[in-house]
């Protein structure tokens, strides 16, 4: 399937005048010369950039030519206008060398930023595309890549991918630092469904700071500690972070499903939450004292970053094992041992519960990015050829090392992960891509959920409309109950403010990005309580 992009024209005799048209990538230069010269009224033999440089097909090639890109078509290669200054990209980075900047500089002329939206059915506001086309315009970002579940975010886009060369951008990752998912196969049988009444009435607590040895949780699995142990760890958090207890409704593929160790005769938890407070200090800790710019990898301010980020990720992935446990060790009445598992990649409940996966959606990684011989992105080859059809050879390729912002975005490199709908809906566990073609397409990520449809103050306003009674938002459409004592919240989480996770899902397959494994059905989703019970 080829690319199609918006791209801003006009006359070189008349720079004011801008209109649009849609481009697929795939349709190659002459059409774009001639679809351009129809829409101005000129026979136009050139095509220049806003700096007054000639562009030709290998700006088709490279990315230079992307989303929203303007475009000047002119008779002739002498530029007319007030031609825009090339600003100074390294000066907005801190702690960068000299070499760096050389580095940086030269390849800016061949690795402009790629900027794509994955999405044929999913709905995307036009004010996501705008934080997405800006965060493209960061110095030395080379990939940004709008997933299906793109909505905005506070001044940068959730749902998406941002790759850049040399230069980390913390704002990017936000807050939330490993805020993420983990799935579970329980010890619990699916006969058991019928207790899902005395479960949802005995869960209790996991808005609260757990009253366990959490020092103890966190050095069996050696991770330090911080200020926020006491009343974090172990807590689900607000906003669209959850606990949900699900069954298998089908299995898509048998033998992937046999693989994993899934089978429709137990039950499963699902685990979304992040690093809490503690991401939020990282963060802030370096806002404070550089503001919001980039810093170059190699700098004392890039380390510094990374090992306090590095640190939210471990934590953010403790918290949700944490969960887990106390979620488990409440439905099944087995006591929790804090240490019983001592790895972080791994991990069994007291019950003999076990995690399948744990994924992070919140994260800054060093990736590589893959190039053919003439510097084409291996990935442009999706945008010309059959998805089936695809195969980039391995010998002439070179490869360069980005770092790749997901902001609410999964991993394509860790293997099966889940995409979750709005509570009430189904979720789905999906196998990335495994070519790098495929990958590098979506900037190596994938759809972290269903995304939001309206952010939080129309979704309350709307909620607060309706005639419905509070216990019509805690019972779903899918049979489910929803745990949430916090009225706006349940407000703002209701099904309707998010868009219907199948079309993000169905965007992904259309491109060639996943293989569903398998389909769940909620239980129980677990939000938060208000009033504190006794056990």
């Amino acid at each position: 399937m080829s690319e199609q992009i918006r791209l801003n024209i006009c006359k070189n005799g008349n720079q004011k005048d801008v209109k649009v048209i849609i481009f697929k990538l795939n349709q190659g230069w002459d059409e774009l010369l001639k679809m351009g010269s129809n829409k101005l009224r000129i026979k136009a033999k050139y095509i220049l950039n806003e700096h007054g440089d000639e562009l030709s097909k290998d700006n088709l090639k490279n990315g230079t030519i992307s989303q929203s890109t303007l475009l000047i078509f002119s008779v002739s290669n002498e530029f007319l206008g007030t031609k825009k200054e090339k600003e100074d990209k390294t000066s907005k980075i801190v702690g960068i060398t000299d070499q760096q900047k050389i580095t940086l500089e030269e390849n800016q002329k061949l690795n402009d930023c790629v900027v794509r939206v994955i999405s044929k059915e999913s709905y995307i506001e036009d004010e996501a595309i705008k934080q997405l086309n800006f965060t493209s315009n960061l110095p030395f970002m080379r990939y940004s890549v709008g997933l299906p579940d793109l909505h905005p975010g506070k001044g940068f886009p959730i749902g998406s991918a941002n790759a850049s060369e040399v230069t980390i951008y913390p704002h990017l990752v936000g807050t939330d630092i490993g805020c993420g998912m983990g799935l579970y196969k329980t010890s619990l049988k699916s006969r058991k469904v019928k207790l899902v009444e005395s479960w949802f009435e005995v869960l209790h607590g996991l808005e609260s700071g757990w009253d366990g040895d959490y020092k103890a949780f966190l050095e069996s699995r050696n991770v330090a500690g911080t200020d926020f142990d006491a009343t974090s760890l172990g807590t689900i958090g607000g906003g669209n972070h959850f606990a949900e207890l699900q069954i298998i409704e089908s299995i898509k593929d048998e033998e992937i499903a046999k693989q994993m160790g899934l089978d429709q005769d137990h039950l499963y938890l699902l685990v979304h939450s992040g690093s809490r407070g503690y991401g939020e200090e990282v963060l802030q800790r370096f806002l404070d004292k550089h503001g919001i710019k980039g810093v170059a990898e190699g700098s004392e301010e890039a380390a510094q970053y990374l090992k306090d980020h590095n640190h939210a990720l471990d934590w953010a992935k403790c918290n949700r094992t944490l969960i887990a446990h106390r979620f488990l060790s409440q439905i099944t009445g087995v006591p929790l041992d804090p240490t019983l598992n001592r790895s972080l990649e791994t991990d069994v409940t007291s019950d003999g519960s076990q995690r399948i996966l744990d994924v992070w959606h919140n994260s800054v990684m060093p990736v590589d990015f893959y190039f053919e011989e003439d510097g084409t992105p291996i990935d442009r080859a999706i945008e010309t050829e059959p998805q089936d059809d695809v195969k980039a050879s391995k010998l002439s390729r070179t490869k360069k090392r980005y770092w790749l912002h997901r902001k609410g975005a999964a991993p394509t490199t860790e293997g099966p992960i889940v995409i979750p709908g709005s509570r009430g809906h189904f979720s789905y566990l999906v196998l990335p891509a495994k070519d790098e073609a495929h990958q590098q397409f979506s900037a190596f990520s994938l759809a972290h959920g269903a995304g939001r449809k309206w952010n939080r103050s129309k979704a309350l306003q709307s909620g607060k409309g309706l005639s419905k009674k509070e216990t019509d938002f805690t019972s779903t459409d899918l049979g489910s109950r929803v745990i949430c004592e916090n009225k706006d919240l349940l407000l703002e989480e209701m099904p309707a403010a998010y868009k219907e996770v199948d079309r993000i899902v169905s965007d992904l397959e259309e491109f060639g990005l996943i293989k569903t494994i398998a389909v769940f059905r909620p239980l129980i989703t677990y939000k938060t309580r208000v009033v504190r019970y006794d056990k």
